[in-house]
C-alpha cells in the first residue's frame, strides 16, 4: 500500500537516460522523516533525485510531490517553491562566499534578503559568512549548502552523496575513478566493508561530516539522502532504500544487506543517532575528534 500522504508518491514511474532504464516502471511512495537511497555508482541516484526534484520528467507514469501532481504546470510551480535540493558537490558555486550562496538561493526560491542571516546562525555558519567556499573546511562547507537549500524552509529536502564534500576536498573523482558518474573513496569502500577507507585526511573531515547527520531530521519534515553505500546511511535513517539495476528496494536500516522479501511500503524502524549508530566503516576506524569551524549546531 502506498500512503496518499506521502510526500513523494510514483505510480508506474520509470526513469531512462541514455537508453537505458535507471529506474524500471514502479510504484511506491516516500513518507516523511529521513529515507536513504543507496546504490553503486551509475545507478541513477542522482538522476532519480533530480526527478523528486522536478528537474527531470519521468519517461513513464506518474509523480507526485507533496501532494502536487508533477505532470500539471501549476502543480509543478507549487511543489518546486516547497522542495529544497543540494545536489552533489555543488562546485560550480566555489567562487561565491557562503552568505552569496545563501542570498543566491533565497532569491531564486523568492525570499526576502532578511532570510539569509537566519539561515547563516541557524547551522552555525555566521563567522565564515565571508568566506568563499572553495576555502572552507567539508563539514563547514556542507553547512552552507544545507544553509542554502532550507533558507526557504521547505517540506522535502534532498541531499546527492552530501559525505561526497570530503573526497571532493581533496580531489578524489565524485563517482568513480573509471567512469564519469563514479564514486570517491566512500563509494570503493562501499562496496566491500573491509576494504581501506581511505587516507587518514579524508576519514578525518568524514568523522567532521558523521556529526552533522543528526541533524537531518531537523532540515524538513521529508528528507531524502543518497549514497554510494548502504553502510555510510545505516543507523541515520528512518528508513534505507537500495537502487540496483533498476530496480528499488527495501534494505534494513541496522545492516547493509538486503532483508529477503522486503517491500517498499514497509514501516520504517526507529532511529538512534548515537555515535553507537555510526556506519562500521567510519566507527572503527575514526577517533572522535573535535569539530571545526562551524561545528555545534
Amino acid at each position: 500500500m502506498i500512503a496518499e500522504h506521502s510526500a513523494i508518491v510514483a505510480r508506474g514511474m520509470g526513469v531512462r537516460r541514455g537508453g537505458r532504464w535507471l529506474l524500471r516502471p514502479a510504484a511506491f511512495g516516500i513518507a516523511g522523516g529521513v529515507t536513504g537511497l543507496a546504490g553503486p555508482p551509475g545507478t541513477g541516484k542522482s538522476t532519480l533525485l533530480a526527478t523528486f526534484a522536478t528537474l527531470r520528467r519521468p519517461q513513464a507514469g506518474a509523480l507526485r510531490i507533496l501532494g502536487r501532481d508533477t505532470g500539471n504546470c501549476a502543480d509543478l510551480r507549487a511543489a518546486r517553491a516547497r522542495i529544497g535540493y543540494l545536489p552533489g558537490r555543488f562546485r560550480w558555486a566555489d567562487n561565491l562566499t557562503a552568505a552569496e550562496f545563501v542570498a543566491y538561493a533565497a532569491y531564486y526560491k523568492g525570499m526576502r534578503g532578511t532570510a539569509v542571516r537566519p539561515a547563516l546562525r541557524r547551522f552555525d555558519i555566521a563567522d565564515t559568512a565571508a568566506t568563499e567556499l572553495a576555502l572552507l573546511p567539508p563539514d563547514v562547507r556542507l553547512r552552507a549548502g544545507l544553509a542554502a537549500t532550507c533558507v526557504h524552509e521547505p517540506e522535502l529536502v534532498l541531499l546527492d552523496d552530501p559525505l561526497g564534500v570530503a573526497s571532493a576536498r581533496r580531489g578524489v573523482p565524485a563517482r568513480g575513478s573509471s567512469s564519469r558518474r563514479g564514486g570517491g573513496a566512500h563509494a570503493r569502500a562501499g562496496t566491500d566493508a573491509d576494504a581501506p577507507y581511505g587516507d587518514p585526511a579524508e576519514l578525518a573531515d568524514l568523522a567532521d561530516l558523521a556529526e552533522l547527520m543528526p541533524l537531518l531530521h531537523s532540515l524538513a519534515p521529508t528528507v531524502v539522502i543518497t549514497a554510494p553505500a548502504p553502510q555510510l546511511l545505516t543507523g541515520w535513517c528512518d528508513r534505507l532504500l537500495a537502487l540496483s539495476r533498476g530496480r528499488i528496494t527495501d534494505l534494513p536500516t541496522r545492516s547493509h544487506r538486503p532483508v529477503p522479501g522486503a517491500g517498499v511500503g514497509e514501516a520504517p524502524a526507529p532511529v538512534d543517532a548515537s555515535r553507537a549508530s555510526w556506519p562500521e566503516v567510519l566507527r572503527d576506524r575514526v577517533p572522535r575528534l573535535p569539530l571545526r569551524t562551524g561545528a555545534g549546531v
